[in-house]
């Protein structure tokens, strides 16, 4: 049903990208082409990179914090959720990690520390919290990946960490936050 992950590795010299690059920086899409960015305004604001740099990920993340809001989370979560996978824009490899540094120095640290370790925790079931390893993973990675040695490392330090609960919450809401159809606006959160 899913492939192994020897099959995925073996894909990467058919494809005309690699993966884990930014969306910024590829297109997927057959003789796609990437596209021309939009100019910025003189002195861009969050709003103007989440619009003209974010784009392709902006749908997803707003479906994570509007079902984290709609669940009652904290605002630290919803703004998490709002924030975790943005960095795609810029580079896929590590997101979790990369855009916590990104928002590090803007935001609360549990925001930043839910950001960076969401990236582990989305390989671990937690069935108590209400996650569950998702298929989209299986066929990502191959049925049978192993997690690299610094997520099982950050993996383990997670289970017994106060806040544990921060990045679990995100791969939660993030899991939710692929329907085909739903669009959410920023406006809620602003």
């Amino acid at each position: 049903k899913f492939p192994k992950a020897a099959e995925i590795e073996a894909q990467i010299d058919t494809r005309s990208y690699r993966r884990g690059v930014g969306n910024l920086f590829l297109n997927t899409q057959p003789n796609g082409k990437v596209k021309k960015l939009a100019a910025m305004p003189a002195k861009p604001t969050f709003l103007d990179f989440f619009k003209l740099r974010m784009e392709q990920t902006s749908n997803h993340v707003l479906q994570s914090a509007n079902r984290a809001m709609k669940t009652g989370m904290t605002e630290e979560i919803i703004l998490a959720c709002l924030l975790h996978d943005t960095v795609h824009a810029l580079i896929k490899t590590d997101h979790g990690y990369w855009g916590a540094q990104l928002y590090a120095p803007y935001v609360p640290e549990k925001v930043s520390f839910a950001i960076r370790y969401h990236q582990a925790l989305r390989f671990y079931d937690d069935k108590e919290a209400g996650y569950e390893y998702p298929d989209l993973y299986r066929n990502m990675f191959g049925e049978d990946y192993t997690p690299l040695p610094h997520i099982q490392a950050d993996y383990k330090m997670l289970k017994s960490h106060k806040w544990y609960m921060e990045p679990r919450l995100v791969t939660v809401n993030d899991l939710y936050a692929f329907e085909p159809g739903v669009v959410v606006t920023i406006d809620p959160f602003i």
